[in-house]
Protein backbone atom coordinates (compact mmCIF):
# COMPACT_ATOMS: atom_id res chain seq x y z
CA UNK A 1 0.00 0.00 0.00
CA UNK A 2 1.29 3.45 -0.89
CA UNK A 3 1.96 6.19 1.66
CA UNK A 4 -1.25 7.81 2.89
CA UNK A 5 -1.51 11.34 4.25
CA UNK A 6 -4.33 12.19 6.66
CA UNK A 7 -5.83 15.62 7.25
CA UNK A 8 -7.20 15.67 10.81
CA UNK A 9 -6.87 13.42 13.84
CA UNK A 10 -6.39 9.68 13.52
CA UNK A 11 -8.00 7.95 16.50
CA UNK A 12 -8.19 4.42 17.85
CA UNK A 13 -9.86 3.16 21.03
CA UNK A 14 -7.25 0.46 21.59
CA UNK A 15 -3.97 2.12 20.59
CA UNK A 16 -1.82 1.84 17.46
CA UNK A 17 0.52 -0.86 16.26
CA UNK A 18 2.97 -0.88 13.36
CA UNK A 19 3.04 -4.22 11.55
CA UNK A 20 4.92 -5.95 8.75
CA UNK A 21 3.46 -8.53 6.38
CA UNK A 22 5.38 -11.51 5.06
CA UNK A 23 5.17 -11.32 1.26
CA UNK A 24 5.09 -15.11 0.92
CA UNK A 25 2.93 -16.31 3.82
CA UNK A 26 0.92 -13.18 4.54
CA UNK A 27 1.74 -13.51 8.24
CA UNK A 28 1.45 -10.27 10.21
CA UNK A 29 4.18 -9.34 12.73
CA UNK A 30 3.81 -6.44 15.17
CA UNK A 31 6.97 -4.33 14.87
CA UNK A 32 6.01 -1.37 17.08
CA UNK A 33 3.49 -0.80 19.84
CA UNK A 34 3.94 -4.29 21.29
CA UNK A 35 5.60 -5.59 24.47
CA UNK A 36 9.11 -7.04 24.68
CA UNK A 37 9.30 -10.46 23.05
CA UNK A 38 10.74 -12.12 26.19
CA UNK A 39 9.35 -10.63 29.39
CA UNK A 40 9.81 -11.71 32.99
CA UNK A 41 8.41 -15.20 33.51
CA UNK A 42 4.85 -14.90 34.82
CA UNK A 43 4.35 -15.81 38.51
CA UNK A 44 8.08 -16.48 38.85
CA UNK A 45 10.86 -14.63 40.61
CA UNK A 46 10.34 -10.99 39.64
CA UNK A 47 6.63 -10.31 40.12
CA UNK A 48 6.14 -8.64 43.50
CA UNK A 49 2.93 -8.10 45.44
CA UNK A 50 2.29 -4.81 43.64
CA UNK A 51 2.12 -6.74 40.34
CA UNK A 52 3.21 -3.64 38.41
CA UNK A 53 5.39 -4.77 35.52
CA UNK A 54 4.98 -3.35 32.02
CA UNK A 55 7.14 -3.50 28.89
CA UNK A 56 6.72 -1.68 25.60
CA UNK A 57 8.64 -1.57 22.33
CA UNK A 58 8.35 1.38 19.93
CA UNK A 59 10.12 1.29 16.58
CA UNK A 60 10.30 4.91 15.47
CA UNK A 61 10.27 4.51 11.69
CA UNK A 62 12.25 7.33 10.12
CA UNK A 63 14.03 5.99 7.05
CA UNK A 64 11.79 4.06 4.69
CA UNK A 65 14.53 3.65 2.06
CA UNK A 66 17.12 1.83 4.22
CA UNK A 67 14.72 0.69 6.99
CA UNK A 68 17.16 1.81 9.70
CA UNK A 69 15.03 2.97 12.60
CA UNK A 70 15.39 3.91 16.26
CA UNK A 71 13.97 1.26 18.61
CA UNK A 72 12.98 2.29 22.14
CA UNK A 73 12.14 -0.46 24.64
CA UNK A 74 10.80 0.44 28.08
CA UNK A 75 10.46 -1.60 31.27
CA UNK A 76 8.55 -0.29 34.29
CA UNK A 77 8.81 -2.39 37.44
CA UNK A 78 7.59 -2.08 41.03
CA UNK A 79 9.84 -3.68 43.67
CA UNK A 80 7.13 -4.01 46.33
CA UNK A 81 7.11 -7.56 47.70
CA UNK A 82 10.49 -8.46 46.18
CA UNK A 83 13.65 -9.06 48.25
CA UNK A 84 17.18 -7.77 47.86
CA UNK A 85 19.66 -10.32 49.24
CA UNK A 86 21.98 -11.07 52.12
CA UNK A 87 25.16 -10.24 50.20
CA UNK A 88 26.14 -7.30 48.01
CA UNK A 89 25.77 -8.38 44.39
CA UNK A 90 22.72 -10.58 44.93
CA UNK A 91 19.85 -10.70 42.43
CA UNK A 92 16.62 -8.95 43.42
CA UNK A 93 13.48 -11.07 43.09
CA UNK A 94 10.71 -12.96 44.81
CA UNK A 95 12.00 -15.28 47.53
CA UNK A 96 12.02 -18.91 46.38
CA UNK A 97 9.83 -18.35 43.33
CA UNK A 98 12.06 -19.05 40.35
CA UNK A 99 14.02 -17.14 37.74
CA UNK A 100 14.23 -13.40 38.34
CA UNK A 101 15.31 -11.84 35.05
CA UNK A 102 13.24 -8.79 34.10
CA UNK A 103 13.42 -9.22 30.30
CA UNK A 104 15.61 -10.48 27.49
CA UNK A 105 17.20 -8.21 24.89
CA UNK A 106 17.28 -9.62 21.35
CA UNK A 107 18.49 -8.06 18.12
CA UNK A 108 15.18 -8.80 16.39
CA UNK A 109 13.16 -7.04 19.13
CA UNK A 110 15.51 -4.29 20.38
CA UNK A 111 17.87 -3.82 17.44
CA UNK A 112 21.52 -3.04 18.10
CA UNK A 113 21.55 -1.43 21.54
CA UNK A 114 23.60 1.75 21.88
CA UNK A 115 22.35 3.16 25.18
CA UNK A 116 20.42 2.38 28.36
CA UNK A 117 18.98 4.60 31.09
CA UNK A 118 17.43 3.81 34.46
CA UNK A 119 15.15 6.32 36.20
CA UNK A 120 13.90 5.91 39.77
CA UNK A 121 10.30 7.12 39.86
CA UNK A 122 9.61 6.00 43.45
CA UNK A 123 12.28 5.74 46.15
CA UNK A 124 12.92 2.12 47.23
CA UNK A 125 12.01 1.32 50.84
CA UNK A 126 12.45 -1.79 52.99
CA UNK A 127 15.36 -3.20 51.00
CA UNK A 128 18.59 -1.62 49.80
CA UNK A 129 18.38 1.52 47.67
CA UNK A 130 21.69 0.73 45.95
CA UNK A 131 20.41 -1.11 42.89
CA UNK A 132 22.32 -1.82 39.67
CA UNK A 133 21.34 -3.23 36.29
CA UNK A 134 23.21 -6.24 34.91
CA UNK A 135 22.92 -8.39 31.83
CA UNK A 136 23.77 -12.09 31.70
CA UNK A 137 23.96 -14.80 29.10
CA UNK A 138 21.87 -17.11 31.30
CA UNK A 139 18.22 -16.68 32.23
CA UNK A 140 18.54 -18.91 35.29
CA UNK A 141 19.42 -16.38 38.03
CA UNK A 142 17.21 -16.36 41.14
CA UNK A 143 16.79 -14.10 44.15
CA UNK A 144 19.47 -14.07 46.87
CA UNK A 145 22.11 -15.60 44.60
CA UNK A 146 25.16 -13.79 43.25
CA UNK A 147 24.96 -12.20 39.81
CA UNK A 148 28.63 -13.18 39.61
CA UNK A 149 27.57 -16.82 39.37
CA UNK A 150 26.32 -16.01 35.86
CA UNK A 151 28.20 -14.82 32.78
CA UNK A 152 27.37 -11.24 33.60
CA UNK A 153 28.07 -7.62 32.60
CA UNK A 154 27.25 -4.55 34.67
CA UNK A 155 25.18 -2.21 32.52
CA UNK A 156 24.34 0.53 35.04
CA UNK A 157 26.07 1.32 38.33
CA UNK A 158 23.29 3.43 39.80
CA UNK A 159 24.38 4.00 43.40
CA UNK A 160 21.72 4.88 45.98
CA UNK A 161 18.41 5.47 44.18
CA UNK A 162 15.80 8.06 45.11
CA UNK A 163 12.81 9.43 43.24
CA UNK A 164 14.11 11.42 40.30
CA UNK A 165 17.57 9.85 40.11
CA UNK A 166 18.64 9.11 36.55
CA UNK A 167 21.66 7.09 35.42
CA UNK A 168 22.86 6.23 31.92
CA UNK A 169 24.68 3.03 31.05
CA UNK A 170 26.36 1.25 28.20
CA UNK A 171 25.52 -1.20 25.45
CA UNK A 172 23.74 -4.52 25.88
CA UNK A 173 24.79 -7.45 23.70
CA UNK A 174 22.14 -9.44 21.87
CA UNK A 175 20.34 -12.33 23.58
CA UNK A 176 21.14 -11.13 27.10
CA UNK A 177 18.85 -11.42 30.12
CA UNK A 178 18.50 -8.38 32.39
CA UNK A 179 18.64 -8.47 36.20
CA UNK A 180 18.26 -5.92 38.99
CA UNK A 181 21.03 -6.44 41.53
CA UNK A 182 21.22 -5.17 45.11
CA UNK A 183 24.47 -3.90 46.59
CA UNK A 184 23.04 -4.08 50.12
CA UNK A 185 23.21 -6.87 52.71
CA UNK A 186 19.87 -6.70 54.49
CA UNK A 187 18.06 -9.67 52.89
CA UNK A 188 14.92 -7.54 53.30
CA UNK A 189 11.58 -7.20 51.53
CA UNK A 190 10.84 -4.05 49.56
CA UNK A 191 7.77 -2.05 50.58
CA UNK A 192 8.16 0.53 47.79
CA UNK A 193 10.30 1.39 44.80
CA UNK A 194 9.64 1.83 41.09
CA UNK A 195 12.06 2.05 38.16
CA UNK A 196 11.74 2.90 34.48
CA UNK A 197 14.43 1.29 32.33
CA UNK A 198 14.73 2.52 28.74
CA UNK A 199 16.79 0.71 26.11
CA UNK A 200 17.72 2.48 22.87
CA UNK A 201 18.76 0.58 19.75
CA UNK A 202 18.65 0.76 15.97
CA UNK A 203 17.62 -1.65 13.27
CA UNK A 204 20.21 -3.11 10.97
CA UNK A 205 19.88 -1.96 7.37
CA UNK A 206 17.85 -4.30 5.20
Amino acid sequence: MATTTFNGPVRSENGFQMVSKNATTGAITVTSGDKMAVEATGSAGIEGTAAVYVTQVNRLKSDVSTNVNIVKSSIMIDLTGLKDGGTAGDIIGKDGSGVAFIAQVTAANQGTVFGVTMTCVETPAGGSTDIDLFSATEGTGVNDTAIGDLTETQIINAGAASAGSFVAGGDIAADQFLYLVSQGTGDATYTAGRFLIEILGFDAAS
